[in-house]
Parts: structure tokens; sequence; C-alpha cells
């Protein structure tokens, strides 16, 4: 059932150090009506960053779900005055696929379906005045098709989308074309993988330039391979590493995995292990793959899940836990000075599609710029979230500023239920105390903080949406200072 809330979006300049409470200035609102999604896939969101901030301006977009016909793109400067509104109808069959933004426009992708056809299309909107172009079709699938996918580059100035070529329902290739920001498409092409074996999975990526990679696990899911397609060049240079095999007699296999293109076209990879028989926790695996630097797969020491491991995550947690269960790879970063950092998350469902959900500990691997392994922490939290609300509003937000993350999240911690935030040193592995936000976060089975549209406009400014407590029905969209 969908639930309807209205956002009243209030300026809050919070002023915080380590001893003193946060301050609060006056507060202005305006309405902005919000319904939760209603995702097939409460682990993977299709539009996870619902806030941008928009490059060379102070000023962010929002991604707002009206209704269940409408979609809004608004944009606001940083005392949270709207300057533009642009509506995105909806219509039966069609769902949000995703949500980006270069120096122009702001890009919409939809995703239509009914009983003779599926396709992606793109909606721009200018950025100086909110006015929309007609949608421009991307793909068409037919019905009966797995769902046709897109790729965005990091600066929002090539899109990729794809369809998927199968027999006997596993995939051979991907169809795909490919646009500049103009959305004028440059070319078409196809992904062949006819040369893999069974149970592979690709993940398509594209770098500012326009070059596209796809990311694979192949192999009897033993092997990661990244594949590079130029538009200038027909030649496809292939680049794979074992990841998986057999080892003291234990036959490991990939059990997740976390890719990440970054703006420099730079491609970080990341793989748990697990042992076949017994899912056990094996190891840890880092990939590099660097076109500026040789354009080599570079393969980082292994990281291994030893009883000692556990041992820390029960000392940082107080538990008890007899083995490493529910946690998945969620960010790989890279830092100005190269430094590099695994996240990874302990998340669950009780049990059943109406139980509870959880997130419990971040699970942190540093690197240095030699990919070595140099540290690794847990970061404690306990959060946990009504089957309605699902993960929209625990789990957590990351950004890097310098060698520095910053990590919020929504938790209780000492009775008071509000937006934390942490500070890693990605040299070092240091992690700050939490520090309270002073929002006041309502603790209740309602919907009390969506995640989805938590970004940074700075390293001291943060955008986040959370309801202030029980008595309110109203969702806030705060400007939160940190000094």
């Amino acid at each position: 059932m969908h639930l309807n809330f209205l956002f009243w979006i209030s300026s809050l300049a919070l002023a915080w150090t380590v001893a003193a409470a946060p301050a609060t200035a006056q507060k202005a609102k305006t309405a902005f009506s919000y319904v939760p999604e209603q995702s097939d896939d409460r682990y993977n969101q299709r539009v996870p960053h619902k806030t941008l901030a928009l490059s060379g301006s102070t000023d962010f977009i929002v991604l707002g779900h009206k209704s269940a016909t409408e979609y809004t793109v608004e944009r606001y400067n940083t005392e949270l005055k709207r300057a533009w509104q642009a509506i995105i109808p909806v219509a039966a069959g069609e769902t949000i696929e995703a949500f980006s933004r270069n120096k122009d426009q702001a890009l919409v992708v939809v995703h239509h379906k009914d009983a003779g056809a599926q396709n992606l299309s793109v909606i721009a909107v200018d950025l100086s005045n909110g006015q929309k172009a007609a949608a421009k079709k991307l793909m068409d699938a037919p019905p009966r098709d797995r769902r046709p996918g897109v790729a965005i580059s990091p600066d929002g100035t090539h899109i990729v989308a794809f369809r998927y070529l199968t027999r006997d329902v596993q995939i051979r290739a991907l169809s795909a074309n490919i646009f500049d920001q103009k959305l004028t498409k440059l070319k078409s092409r196809v992904y062949d993988f006819h040369d893999l074996g069974d149970f592979f999975s690709p993940t398509v990526y594209v770098a500012n330039d326009g070059t596209q990679y796809v990311a694979l696990v192949t192999d009897g899911m033993k092997k990661i391979a990244v594949r590079q397609y130029r538009n200038d060049n027909p030649d496809v240079k292939v680049m794979s590493v074992v990841v998986g095999g057999t080892f003291g007699g234990k036959v490991v296999n990939v059990f997740d995995t976390k890719f990440t293109m970054h703006p420099n076209g730079v491609i970080l990879g990341a793989a748990i292990c697990t042992e076949r028989e017994t899912g056990q926790y094996y190891s840890l695996k880092l990939l590099k793959f660097d076109p500026t630097a040789g354009g080599e797969l570079k393969f980082a020491p292994e990281f291994r899940f030893k009883p000692e491991y556990l041992t820390l995550v029960n000392k940082a947690t107080q538990g008890n836990a007899k083995r490493l269960e529910d946690v998945y790879l969620s960010d790989v970063v890279m830092t100005p000075d190269s430094s590099l950092v695994v996240i990874a998350e302990k998340k669950y469902e009780e049990g059943g599609d109406n139980s509870p959900v959880h997130a419990r500990e971040l699970h942190l691997f540093g690197y240095n710029q030699f990919q070595t392994p140099t540290w690794n922490t847990i970061i404690a939290k306990d959060q946990v979230a009504s089957p309605a609300e699902g993960f929209a509003g625990i789990g957590y937000r990351m950004a890097t500023f310098g060698n520095e993350l910053q990590i919020v999240t929504q938790e209780k911690i000492k009775g008071k239920s509000d937006l934390y935030l942490r500070r890693v040193n990605a040299r070092t592995g240091v992690v700050s105390e939490p520090k309270k936000l002073g929002l006041n976060v309502a603790a209740d089975q309602n919907l009390a903080y969506v995640k989805d549209f938590t970004t940074w406009l700075d390293a001291k400014t943060i955008i986040g949406v959370s309801r202030p407590n029980k008595k309110s029905a109203a969702l806030m969209l705060n400007k939160i200072v940190v000094k």
C-alpha cells in the first residue's frame, strides 16, 4: 500500500563541536509530496540516489515521487529555495530506471512495458530553467525478454542502453546503443559472450570518454573478467583474473562482487569468495583496472577471513556469531592519493516477505596506493525497519573528501534517534565516534528517514530527508552544515 507523506522543506544550520550540542537556525518550509518506492528487490534499488549535487554550482536537484502517476525533478539552492519543477508523468507499466545529470541537463530514464513491447527512453530536463525535451527512445526489446538496462558515465555525458540476447535462458550477448551528451546515437554494437561458458553475469559501465566496459564473473563463478570496447576501434581488450578455485582441498567460488567506475576511467572491483560446500566466507579480493597506467587488470593480495577476524567482529558488535553471514559488498572507494577502501555491510530479513529487515555492522578494508592491504575495521551499528520501509531508511550513505570518508547513518544511540556522522581516515582506518546531527529523527514503525535523498554539497554541507518526531506526519528536507 502506497503511503503519502508531505515533505516540509526546512533549512537547518547545525553548528557542531565535539563538546557542544547542535544548534538549529530558523526554519523555512515549503510543500513537497513523496510516495515511498515499492521495489521488487529490497537489496538493489534501481535509483538509490535521488538527490544530486550540480557541478560548478552550490545547487542540487531532487527526483521526487509525488504520486503513482507522477515524478518531478526540482532544483534547489543552498537556502532550499526551489528554482523550478519539471513534471515527469509515469503511466501504467512504467518505472524510473535511472537518474543522472551532466553540466546542462538532468536525465531521467523511464522503463516501459506492456503486452506488446518494452523499451527504455530518456527525458532530458534543462538545468537552467526546468524545460523538458521530448522523450528520446534508447532501446527496444521484446516483451518476454529480460528487462533492458542502462549505464551512464560519471559526468553524465554518455549513455549506454542495452538488451540481453539469450539462448535457453543463458545470456549469449548484449545489444547496445551508445549516445552522447546531446542524446545523439554514436553507434550500435554487440558485446558477444559466446566464447564463455554458462553461469556468468555481465555488468556494463561507460567512462566519461564514451569507452564501455563489461565486467563479468565467469568459469563457474571462479574468474572475473573486464572487457573494454572503444568507439574509435573495433578491437576488444579482454582482461581476466582467477579468484576462485581449489585451495587446500576446498572449492572456493565468487559469492558477491562490487565494481565502481571512477571519473578518470579507473575501474575498481571487489569480490567476496566463499567455500562451495559450507558457504563459509573464505577471502576478499580487490581488482584495479587503470587505462592510464598500462591498462592491465591488477590483483591485490587477498584478505583471508580467518577465525581471528570473526573474533574481531564479535568484539566490535558485542555479539556471539559462529560464522560470517549476510555480509554484502556495498562500496569500493579510491581517494586522491590512490588509497583504496572496500566497504561491506551485513543486511538481512528476519524471514518471509513481511518480516522486519536489518542492517548491521560495516566491514571496512583499507589498501595503499600499491594495493597492499594496510588495515581493516568494523563499525558496529544496529538498524531495523518495518517490511513496508525495507532498506529505504537503514543502511548508510558515504562520501569522500580528500583522504576522509564521511558515513551517515540513521540510528538510535543512547536513546537518541537521529542521523549520525562518522569520519574514517582512509590511510589509517581510524574511525571517529558517531556525532549526532541534531535532527531528532522519529523512532517508530512509520517512515522516518529516506536515505535515497542524502547527499553532500561539500565537505561540510549535507542534504537529508527525515521526519522529526512521532507526532509529525511530515518529512523534512534538511540542509545540515557541520562545523
